[in-house]
């Protein structure tokens, strides 16, 4: 019988022994939780929790937080405290603070107390419950402390969720060995970076080609019949099926990086299927479809400034003119592929197109980039759609003259422009849900402060969730660009760059994943994807279908505290597992043939 099966045949008093603890001095959430016994699985129970605490008033939660003790330095473990968080502040050595160490944690402490009126709550065994180091936790302090109010208040009672999570995993003795194996896939991974300092991975470099190595050995380690380098770099692992001539179930997502990035962002994709084979692979087990699991070579666009080199050479519709693209060295792309001891040719990259008759569909598994699941506290997370977008390069002229002899009601500032399109945008996105609006200068100008600027370059990025709310957006934004230019005198010219329609994901391939979800006991969330991913591209050429994993941090992307924990990324194999599992019965009921849904 499993643990979970024990607690929910359990009586009360027994059920409330086993998880008395795991919400510090606040037995009155369990208590809440085992009313909606019995639960499908440990998943369910903690989803329960969660739900329990959103549920309670804030007068509960605060007490909650409050219950907790404070991360202080202190020569000896404060006995008085639950021996659960006693555990907790030995294994990270609270007891073994330096005098600096104690110093910080002090005067953070008290100003981080003085500020919220709470005391710092964090899971000291961190994502990969090994346990933060003392500087990984007086950075989250620091950190931490300049946070608005409400986000801080959000955040604790999600550290105190993290805390009873690997609290009830131990009661349950379930430890998230998948998960954890996942986790070091991308950590050894993140081994390979431009700077020592930063994780920087862009197309070709040799950090880029070390990591293309690196997966090729994490592929034959797990199990994989077959691993190519391709003609982009691309790495490529196939896990053959029972039958020679079955379908393959295509799968992965992208090794390079944004600079300064977070490890996660495309290597979870990766990393979560080398797992789910390498299972496959040690139990003996053949699928009746394969698996082809694809490293993608180039998706940020760093070094050449264009897209999806990787996945539009699959999806069949790879631009010609993009090897003659050049990067700030002026190394054009086909002389980086050749330098790489690839073919640089039009043809050998063109044959790399995927036939679609010989797929069931294309899924990605991904780490949300957002804060949507994390908010609703929610591990896994089902995409329903890709926002459609439009991307324009701005140019403002205005004029330029003296900074303290012009009057400022006849300057003609097109700095002072720029930053009231930025907030008119703002305001206009804000209005309706899900539509996004993003500016940035691309180019810095020659400036002082005697000269009042008369030029101003700028990118915008507009998405929504449909085409037609991305339409509605752009013609706000352009009434508005029009009005605030000509007010101030700024003449201009909008260029557009790119248009990408909505993109929506396969019904039958997401209801998969529904099924998957539903029998690992997790509550279904359908989402979104803001963020463009490889399944845009495939969508051209078969069905596709993706799955959220949720981010810590506020779901913080593109960014060093990036991060998700062992025990989502065990949830993320679970589900592929499952959703592997169904597809075999959808393919062997016809429901799924070659390239159609």
């Amino acid at each position: 019988m499993s643990p979970i099966e024990v607690l929910n045949r359990a009586s009360l008093s027994q059920a409330l022994k086993t998880l008395a603890g795991l919400y510090e001095h606040s037995d009155w959430i369990i208590q809440r939780a085992l009313a909606y016994r019995p639960f499908v699985s440990v998943a369910a129970l903690q989803h329960t929790l969660q739900k329990v605490v959103q549920q309670a008033s804030q007068d509960e939660q605060l007490a909650l937080i409050r219950a907790h003790p404070a991360l202080i330095g202190k020569i000896k473990i404060d006995t008085s405290i639950a021996p659960d968080s006693q555990n907790e502040q030995s294994l990270i050595g609270l007891d073994r603070c330096s005098p600096a160490e104690y110093r910080s944690l002090d005067e953070l402490n008290d100003a981080y107390n003085k500020k919220f009126g709470w005391p710092f709550i964090l899971a000291v065994k961190g994502p990969r419950t090994k346990g933060l180091t003392r500087l990984q936790i007086i950075d989250a302090l620091t950190r931490r402390l300049t946070s608005p109010s409400q986000t801080e208040f959000h955040e604790c009672l999600l550290q105190i969720h993290r805390i009873a999570q690997l609290r009830l995993q131990e009661r349950l003795d379930e430890p998230s060995i998948r998960g954890q194996r996942v986790w070091d896939d991308c950590e050894t991974l993140a081994q390979h970076s431009e700077a020592p300092d930063q994780l920087t991975v862009t197309f070709l470099s040799p950090a880029h080609r070390a990591c293309a190595r690196h997966i090729v050995s994490l592929f034959e380690a797990a199990g994989f019949d077959s691993t190519t380098i391709d003609a982009l770099g691309n790495v490529v692992g196939r896990y053959a099926p029972k039958q020679q001539d079955a379908p393959y179930l295509l799968t992965g997502s992208h090794y390079d990086t944004v600079k300064n990035a977070g490890k996660y962002d495309g290597r979870l994709g990766i990393a979560v299927p080398i797992e789910v084979v390498r299972g496959l692979a040690q139990s003996g087990k053949r699928l009746p479809f394969g698996i082809e699991v694809i490293a993608f070579a180039a998706e940020e666009g760093v070094r050449f400034g264009t897209t999806f080199f990787g996945s539009s050479a699959l999806a069949g519709c790879f631009q010609a003119q993009w090897l003659a693209l050049r990067d700030s060295q002026g190394v054009a792309l086909q002389d980086a592929l050749k330098a790489a001891g690839l073919p640089g040719s039009l043809a050998s990259v063109q044959a790399l197109a995927r036939d679609p008759k010989r797929y069931l569909g294309f899924v990605q598994i991904a780490i949300e980039q957002g804060a949507v699941l994390s908010h609703n506290g929610l591990a896994l997370g089902i995409v329903n759609t890709f926002n459609a977008s439009m991307r324009y390069q701005l140019r403002l002229i205005g004029q330029a003259s003296h900074a303290w002899t012009t009057p400022m009601r006849e300057r003609r500032d097109t700095v002072c422009a720029a930053a009231e399109i930025t907030l008119a945008l703002e305001a206009l996105a804000s209005q309706t849900a899900h539509c996004l609006a993003s500016v940035v200068p691309y180019s810095a100008l020659d400036y002082n402060l005697n000269t009042v600027p008369d030029v101003s370059q700028l990118s915008i990025d507009l998405r929504a969730p449909n085409n037609a709310k991305r339409d509605e957006l752009t013609a706000q934004f352009k009434q508005a660009l029009g009005q605030i230019c000509q007010r101030r005198g700024i003449a201009y010219s909008l260029c557009e760059v790119s248009q990408t329609s909505a993109v929506s994901c396969d019904q039958t391939l997401q209801r998969l994943w529904a099924t998957a979800l539903t029998a690992l006991g997790l509550p279904l969330w359908h989402l979104p994807s803001g963020a463009d991913h490889e399944a845009m591209n495939m969508h051209k050429c078969m069905p596709q279908a993706m799955l959220f994993v949720r981010g810590e941090s506020q779901g913080i992307s593109h960014n060093p505290l990036e991060s998700t924990t062992c025990e989502d990324m065990a949830m993320a194999v679970a589900a592929f597992d499952k959703f592997c599992d169904e597809l075999a019965l959808s393919l062997a009921s016809m429901e799924i043939v070659h390239g159609k849904t």
